[in-house]
Parts: structure tokens; sequence; C-alpha cells
């Protein structure tokens, strides 16, 4: 996995440290490619951005399949995790859900 200058990932909360080999590796798997993490806490982002709680990354869209990788990642993750395709980068968040139990 590379990192884009400038981001640090040491703060990243542990839940989605854990995955980033994982998501390196789907990458690696379908693109030839490694994962690039352009973002975490550092730049502006939304307000309320769990970017800020660190938990959540931006990883560079690849030029191609990037569906594929965001379908991949999907299931990968789980549902614990949001996967966001944007116009540059995809967007991966840990969002936990709480289940309302009847």
């Amino acid at each position: 996995m590379l990192l884009k200058l400038g981001v640090d990932i040491s703060r990243l909360a542990r839940p989605l440290r854990r995955k980033l080999d994982g998501i390196d590796e789907i990458f690696k798997l379908i693109t030839g490619r490694e994962a690039v993490i352009t973002s975490t806490y550092e730049c502006e982002h939304r307000p309320n951005s769990l970017h800020y709680s660190n938990e959540a990354i931006d990883v560079r869209l690849p030029d191609s399949r990037g569906g594929e990788v965001v379908i991949k990642l999907r299931e990968y993750l789980g549902k614990d995790f949001d996967v966001v395709p944007e116009v540059s980068h995809i967007h991966i968040e840990y969002d936990p859900k709480t289940e309302v139990v009847k």
C-alpha cells in the first residue's frame, strides 16, 4: 500500500487499520497495482466527516475496473464499513451499524 505525500495513517482507528492489508490485496488482485491512500484526517472534508475521528480514508480510484474494486471492497469489509465511490477516489469509513432488537 502506498501513501500520498503528507498522509498519516498512524492515528487510524484500529478496525480500519486492520483492514488496510486486505484493501491493498484487492487492488493488487483486480488492478495489478497497489492501493494509494490519498487522505485520512488531513485536508478538508465535510463537517462531521469520520475522517476527523480517524475512522475514514480515501483511496485513489483506479483508472479502470473501479466498479469491480468497489464491489470486492464492500464484500471484504462487510456491514460495519461504508464504501462510497467518488469522482477521484473511493471513500472508506468504519461506521458500525447498531441493530435494533425487537
